[in-house]
């Protein structure tokens, strides 16, 4: 089973990530859940979602302690909380930064670190400062655990009520992420 850990701030589509993972791993034929975890959080708090990818039925619901992935959207929330809490020697990180690694304070080994400017990506394709689509990308590309046709087919069944100009956007936004 793969864990994989996001963590954000309010606002900036962290749910709306684990599901899209769960989505995509469903339209990869394997078994997958999403689920956040909620408490009194606001716009810019930080927070957590969590999804689950595995090739048999997932039977437990417990929150992930011991991330096999970890996605930061917000580099700032290294410095405020302890997003690396549970990450073994393997396990991979998606940080959202135009910070060099070296100027970003993660204590795992730095060949499983992947960085991208999340934010400048979005900014350009979206029009709005939402990464979660865009890491996404980065995730695909860096991990494989979910196929870009996946994750593009999961953005367009998340998004149908959105219209097709937001479906593209973020099509596009992944895309750029996962060819970066």
């Amino acid at each position: 089973m793969t864990q994989i850990r996001i963590h954000g701030r309010g606002g900036q589509g962290v749910v709306t990530a684990a599901e899209l993972i769960a989505m995509a791993a469903f339209f990869d034929g394997k078994e997958a859940q999403a689920f956040p975890s909620f408490g009194v959080e606001r716009t810019g708090a930080p927070i957590e979602a969590f999804a689950r990818i595995d090739n048999k039925p997932i039977r437990t619901r417990e929150h992930i302690y011991q991330p096999d992935i970890l996605i930061i959207q917000d580099s700032t929330l290294l410095g405020t909380i302890d997003v690396t809490k549970g990450c073994g020697k393997s396990t991979k990180v998606i940080v959202n930064s135009a910070k060099d690694i070296t100027d970003l304070k993660i204590d795992l080994p730095i060949k499983n670190i992947f960085i991208l400017d999340a934010t400048a990506i979005a900014l350009e394709k979206i029009g709005r400062n939402i990464v979660n689509t865009v890491i996404l990308g980065a995730l695909s590309r860096s991990t494989g655990i979910i196929t870009l046709k996946s994750l593009k087919k999961a953005i367009e069944q998340k998004f149908a009520q959105k219209g097709k100009k937001i479906i593209n956007k973020n099509i596009g936004a992944i895309e750029k992420a996962y060819n970066t």
